[in-house]
């Protein structure tokens, strides 16, 4: 699937929720089948800075597309990067490079996070870019 298809898909998802509640349980579900970092790259070059709570993002380069893994020691937190890396796992770096994050809005996700978490959001997905970057640079 492209980006833009489990984007979609994902906006459909939360679409059928009536209330923010409904959402977070959701996204509590979608942290919990999350596959973990091994940890090995549970270390401190994986964590994102700028969020409040830990997560941990590791990141790999197999058959041109990018393979992410990632862990948080928050719940909601690790339904926020649960919901990332089905976005932009196995997809190729430039792909990822040029998707947009619009989706986000469409949930209605950044208004309906603390200041600290949205800050937060917006830090998943800039290493989440870096990562594409810096894999695009290699095959190039």
């Amino acid at each position: 699937m492209t980006i833009t298809e489990i984007q979609n898909d994902i906006i459909d998802e939360f679409s059928m929720f009536d209330d923010w509640m409904a959402r977070y349980e959701y996204m509590i579900e979608l942290g919990k089948s999350l596959t973990i970092i091994d940890d090995a790259h549970k270390t401190d070059d994986n964590i994102i800075k700028g969020c409040q709570s830990k997560v941990w993002l590791h990141a790999e380069l197999k058959n041109n597309t990018i393979e992410y893994k990632a862990d948080s020691d928050a719940i909601i937190t690790k339904g926020i990067i649960a919901i990332l890396l089905r976005v932009y796992s196995n997809q190729s770096p430039q792909d990822i490079i040029d998707a947009n994050t619009s989706f986000l809005d469409d949930i209605g996700l950044k208004e309906h996070l603390s200041p600290t978490r949205a800050n937060g959001l917006v830090s998943m997905v800039k290493q989440i870019k870096l990562y594409a970057i810096a894999f695009q640079s290699q095959l190039n």
